[in-house]
């Protein structure tokens, strides 16, 4: 996270959702790490003389305005120390907010809880096509926090991939602002046939969890690190593991193809079946 000092944590407000639960994840982000927030809203691009009978461009463009105004205020309330600003862009949200992710430290969305054929037609889907093409984290936020567990908790995901390897910096940062545990979980998938190497593969998985954090455990003293080696599927058990946790912070290998679509499936799965605020971090 070195390279991102100075640029801005962006949240996304989408004028016809509620924005209170990402933007108060946001708020409380840039107040932890003393970052200004730039509100984004999005509207359509269209002829400004042409208004449909309900919702035409010129009404989504004046709620996108009123919404901005009533987010800036709400979260001047909320943390009257950060720097706040607002911009309303013209377009499609999800390459206008990719965009404007390369000059962001952190993107913060809203679930809209969409099933994934939904997600993929929908031309107002932003969550997995920012989450698979942003040059930066994003954290998607779909339900309150409902942490019932202490000390509260960061969970992060550990496969050995590079893309991991990124993820497990940011989640011990998050966890030390926070002053939070952090449960590093390699899950392996179970072998389609019985095998005699299970004590080995588990093995392997306690050293892959023991190398991988070695270093950023001198780095972050004050973290309280579990190594966690589970067998499988990805998806239930990360899931299953921040089920009350602040956050779950997984990496995410490659770029979205044309479409911005293109998303590993255990994120794809996470960001449908997590309750928890999910943070994909890209490959340094």
């Amino acid at each position: 996270m070195t390279g991102r000092r100075g640029k801005d944590i962006v949240a996304g407000i989408d004028p016809a959702r509620d924005w209170h639960l990402p933007l108060a994840w946001a708020a409380d982000e840039a107040h932890r790490r003393r970052l200004s927030l730039r509100l984004v809203a999005v509207a359509p691009q269209h002829d400004t003389h042409h208004v449909d009978d309900i919702t035409g461009p010129v009404d989504l463009r004046r709620a996108g305005a009123d919404r901005l105004e009533q987010a800036r205020n709400w979260v001047r309330d909320r943390h009257p120390e950060v720097d706040v600003t607002g911009d309303l862009l013209h377009g499609f949200p999800a390459p206008v907010l990719g965009r404007v992710a390369k000059e962001a430290r952190l993107v913060v969305l809203g679930s809209r809880h969409l099933s994934r054929t939904a997600e993929f037609f929908s031309a107002g889907s932003v969550v997995v096509p920012v989450s698979a093409q942003a040059s930066c984290p994003v954290v998607v936020v779909g339900d309150a926090e409902h942490i019932s567990q202490q000390p509260p908790y960061v969970v992060v995901g550990l496969d050995g991939s590079a893309s991991a390897t990124a993820a497990l910096a940011f989640a011990f940062d998050e966890a030390d602002l926070r002053g939070a545990a952090l449960r590093v979980v390699c899950v392996r998938q179970p072998p389609l046939f019985m095998s005699n190497d299970e004590e080995v593969a588990l093995r392997a998985q306690r050293a892959l969890l023991s190398e991988a954090t070695a270093g950023l455990s001198d780095k972050y003293p004050d973290v309280h690190v579990t190594h966690e080696a589970m067998t499988g599927h990805p998806v239930e058990e990360l899931a299953r593991a921040a089920e009350h946790a602040l956050a779950l912070v997984v990496g995410r290998r490659g770029r979205g193809g044309y479409t911005g679509m293109r998303l590993g499936s255990v994120v794809h799965g996470l960001l449908h079946r997590a309750h928890c605020p999910v943070i994909t971090v890209p490959s340094e």
